[in-house]
């Protein structure tokens, strides 16, 4: 019993190193496009008379990247579920990687015209479609390797990863952002696209070396195509868990991408702010396995729709705080926003979402809720960009976030707990077709 736990626990150990890794690198690569779109490709790739306008087009390439991650999150379920996590995982890490790095190579609209933006989109919808495969499979390779009853703790380490890899792609950023302006907007953006080599490289040597999940995957006939086994098995479930996510990925959404752009619009530094964010995403990632080793104890609901409430409260708060120009108001309302509000729900996420299917649907019920969720929320930026452009104040746009919390918090409500009774608990069983 003994040795059989402390192998468990190697295993986690293992898998945790391995999903922060790969999701940090993968992810670097997917946040860089969030920085550019509001700080680059508005004036190199959308060229208009208005900033504004330049600004909604530049968003709106940024929300094409959510539209493809559905689709790969289908994808690559389906090949995670039938061949298991670790192939998929390493698929969508190079298929970010080069597409991130040609991003990198890419002529501007002044050399090519309308090309530019083109091949921008499609780059874009590269990136979308590695990235929708990708969450559920990094999750799951911690979930189904931890211990029952601290699956919550562990799983919350794959998002740490993924705040990582913000962070590490915010501080490229800021790095070439203090080269003079005309060496910035010439070459030195691109720089950041162009490291993603190295990235690319690391990621693949690690994701190639990180053990498969502990449990099976692909063994049962009735999984060849998983997608129509969630639909008749699961429609509840999928619905109220796409609808627990607006909430949260609405939120984070308006943390990052948004931010940036009102605080442009009201004379933020942009320098302090992608500080801001920074220290906002590091707290985040602190604070996701202490929300998660709290629904070990509370259970998965109570502490997501605390985060929720939180989000909803400190709306228009932050972005008030974004309008006061000080530096210490604007990075206390990032370590807010993200330390609080967005790590209560993210770090409870993982466990919650893995333990909602069996094992030989998961990883595509995982993918196929959290990208179709992407979808919907993958246009706040862009709405709210349009609803501060149209009112002149940030109230609109609070609201617009406190709608998609109320929404999550409803369907949080309606699901039912999932945290595991005893120390040694299995996932739940398979789900009647009424689920």
């Amino acid at each position: 019993m003994g040795a059989a736990a402390g192998t468990q626990r190697q295993r986690a150990r293992r898998a945790v190193i391995g999903s922060i890794a790969g999701n940090a690198l993968e992810w670097y690569d997917f946040f860089l496009f969030s920085a550019a779109a509001a700080l680059v490709f508005n004036k190199l790739f959308f060229p208009a008379a208005d900033p504004a306008v330049a600004s909604l087009a530049a968003l709106s390439v940024y929300a094409v990247g959510f539209v493809a991650r559905p689709v790969g999150g289908l994808l690559f379920g389906h090949i995670g579920d039938r061949f298991g996590r670790k192939t998929s995982l390493i698929w969508t890490l190079s298929i970010m990687g080069v597409a991130t790095f040609a991003m990198g190579l890419l002529p501007t609209y002044a050399q090519i015209g309308w090309w530019a933006p083109a091949l921008l989109v499609i780059l874009r919808l590269a990136q979308g479609l590695a990235a929708g495969g990708e969450w559920g499979g990094g999750v799951l390779m911690i979930t189904e390797n931890a211990p029952a009853h601290r699956r919550g703790f562990f799983g919350a380490w794959s998002q740490a990863g993924v705040g990582l890899g913000f962070v590490v792609s915010s501080l490229a950023f800021f790095l070439v952002r203090q080269l003079p302006d005309t060496d910035f907007y010439s070459w030195g953006w691109r720089l950041p696209f162009l490291g993603s080599v190295v990235i690319f490289i690391a990621g693949v040597f690690i994701r190639k070396r990180v053990a498969e999940t502990a449990l099976p995957v692909g063994d049962s006939a009735h999984a060849a195509l998983p997608i129509v086994t969630l639909l008749r098995s699961y429609p509840r479930t999928l619905l109220l868990g796409i609808g627990a996510r607006l909430g949260e990925n609405g939120g984070s959404q308006m943390l990052i991408t948004f931010s940036l752009v009102y605080g442009a619009s009201v004379g933020a530094a942009t320098d302090v702010m992608l500080v801001g964010i920074m220290l906002g995403m590091i707290a985040d990632s602190a604070m996701m396995p202490v929300f998660g080793a709290i629904s070990d104890r509370l259970g998965r609901r109570p502490v997501y729709m605390a985060g929720l409430v939180a989000m909803a409260l400190f709306a228009y708060p932050f972005l008030h705080m974004l309008e006061s120009g000080s530096t210490s108001l604007i990075i206390l309302a990032f370590v807010i926003g993200n330390g609080i509000c967005h790590a209560a729900m993210i770090g409870v996420q993982p466990a919650l979402y893995s333990e909602m299917f069996e094992g030989e649907v998961r990883y595509s019920g995982l993918a196929f809720v959290h990208e179709v969720a992407a979808v919907i929320v993958g246009m706040v930026p862009l709405l709210s960009a349009a609803l501060f452009a149209r009112y002149g104040s940030p109230v609109p746009v609070a609201l617009y976030l406190g709608a998609l919390c109320l929404i999550s918090f409803i369907s949080v409500a309606l699901l039912k707990e999932t945290r595991p009774k005893g120390r040694h608990s299995d996932f739940p069983p398979p789900a009647p077709a009424t689920r």
